[in-house]
């Protein structure tokens, strides 16, 4: 009987840390273990591009992207292109100009992100992949990574490996 309740135990554990980990978020920002959320998407690759040649955009729903996060966070997006010729799967933060086209995103509610392009043609589905990652002002995320002198400024011009490493992001 006690070998079935550990089981069971032992099966709840292993349960929470499966679905908590499929939230798009980390607890540890890896800095000193100072306790942090960062919410982050997986890579996104966009099934229709909607507007007019010059003005293109696709809509993403993004739960995490709170009114708390858009007014006093700090929200980073990157972008990895086809035909890149900067080098071949190479991730850009946004906004990026590349292949002939700048590259932006926006916010145009809460939860909501879009990403955008001003190609004269419209893009191509298929190898363009983009991602955002969010950090809310009111968490000790951005204190936590002041603590490490970055600051917000300095966190929007690292380079993308350096932001997951340092937040525990996988990539």
């Amino acid at each position: 009987m006690k070998s079935k309740i550990n089981s069971i135990y032992l099966l709840v554990a292993f349960s929470i840390l499966v679905f908590t980990g499929c939230k798009g978020k980390d607890g540890d920002d890896g800095l000193d273990g100072l306790d942090a959320t960062v919410y982050y998407s997986e890579w996104i690759t966009p099934s229709a591009w909607s507007g007019n040649s010059g003005d293109w955009y696709f809509s993403v729903d993004a739960p995490d992207l709170t009114a708390d996060i858009v007014e006093s966070g700090v929200i980073l997006a990157y972008v990895s292109l086809d035909g890149d010729i900067y080098e071949s799967k190479a991730v850009r933060p946004l906004p990026a100009y590349a292949v002939g086209a700048n590259w932006d995103f926006l916010i145009p509610d809460y939860e909501i992100i879009e990403f955008t392009s001003d190609m004269i043609s419209q893009p191509v589905t298929t190898g363009n992949n983009f991602r955002f990652i969010a950090f809310p002002g009111n968490t000790q995320t951005l204190k936590s990574a002041s603590m490490k002198n970055i600051s917000e400024k300095e966190l929007r011009s690292m380079p993308y490996k350096d932001v997951c490493k340092l937040f525990n992001i996988p990539e």
